[in-house]
């Protein structure tokens, strides 16, 4: 599986290239509730063909109707970007299936530049990260190289948003629940690698899409070069391969490191790191363990969802309450006990 952008964006390129009239649609402002979060994208052929959400799903509907001739419009001109704006009264919201409140801007472009397209699509394949920057009144684009993602910014003037490769997620070892989250982290858009060198567990994996890979985790962790859209997960119960894992994945860019096990488990690994590998409190201080949000779960799927969520979280910048934190929950669970 790879990226959603690039799937539009590679599919605007192509219709492009065949003759057919586009539309490259991206969200650049909401306000309060919205179906999308700013940036989202589609893009939209003049026979009605779409790929991409911008919604979920009224939205799309309209433009259909008012750019292509699937309905009998006009179909998609040849013109300068525009801006549109849905959900501005109750009754707009209500008809386009927006949230209560939800407000969301769109900016439009008629047949976007074809050979600019081409080019940032072969930079996106290739595993690069990309500003692309969009002339609201002329339609010109300018792509730049760039090393750290940037939030969307947009000023009415000019739009700039960065593009690149998917979020990755790397699994030390390849058991039943490996397999839950890599079906999760897949749904979510990761591209997904499993490590586990040993053959009697990757043998029986089932879940299609996920790189395997048979080397020492530790090996399969600097071979990724984690970045800032990575997270690698422990999951194999065995120190011998989840250490390796996590003292290299400690001192990466990753966004995410944790790892598998009980509170005892989890005291027990941080003493070993601070003794015998130089780890401090402070470094370990990035590794989510016991991992994932405390639901009470307690079978492999269950453990998963909690999993998943915490990733998600720390992805999208949300500062967990420690309340949800496995060792808090179970801890107060014991203390009201006693």
């Amino acid at each position: 599986m790879e990226s959603v952008d690039v799937r539009v964006l590679r599919s605007a390129r192509d219709w492009h290239a065949d003759g057919q009239r586009v539309m490259l649609v991206t969200v650049v402002k909401t306000w309060g509730s919205s179906p999308r979060p700013v940036g989202s994208m589609m893009a939209l052929r003049e026979d009605g063909r779409c790929i991409g959400s911008v919604s979920g799903g009224c939205i799309e509907d309209d433009l259909v109707q008012r750019y292509t001739q699937a309905y009998g419009g006009e179909g998609i001109p040849r013109s300068t970007p525009s801006l549109v704006r849905y959900g501005v009264t109750a009754d707009e919201a209500h008809q386009f299936g927006l949230p209560c409140g939800g407000t969301l801007e769109l900016l439009l472009e008629f047949q976007p530049d074809v050979e600019a397209l081409d080019a940032l699509v072969q930079q996106l394949e290739s595993g690069h990260l990309v500003q692309r920057s969009v002339n609201c009144a002329t339609g010109a684009v300018t792509l730049t190289p760039t090393t750290a993602p940037e939030a969307l910014h947009f000023d009415g003037a000019m739009l700039s948003s960065t593009l690149g490769p998917q979020y990755r997620m790397l699994l030390i070892g390849a058991g039943v629940m490996a397999e839950y989250l890599a079906t999760m982290a897949l749904f979510n858009d990761f591209a997904v690698t499993v490590c586990d060198p040993r053959v009697e567990h990757t043998g029986s994996w089932s879940v299609l899409g996920v790189a395997l890979v048979s080397d020492m985790p530790d090996d399969a962790v600097l071979a990724m070069k984690p970045d800032s859209r990575t997270c690698v997960v422990a999951l194999s119960h065995d120190p011998k391969l989840d250490d390796l894992a996590l003292l290299e994945a400690l001192h990466s860019p990753a966004f995410y490191v944790g790892a598998i096990g009980s509170r005892r488990n989890t005291n027990e690994r941080k003493k070993r790191f601070i003794e015998y590998f130089d780890e401090t409190p402070e470094s370990l201080q990035r590794l989510h363990a016991p991992i994932g949000i405390y639901i009470g779960s307690k079978t492999p799927a269950e453990i998963a969802v909690s999993i998943m969520a915490q990733v998600l979280a720390i992805k999208n910048g949300v500062a967990l309450p420690d309340t949800l934190s496995v060792e808090s929950a179970k801890t107060r669970q014991e203390t009201s006990a006693s």
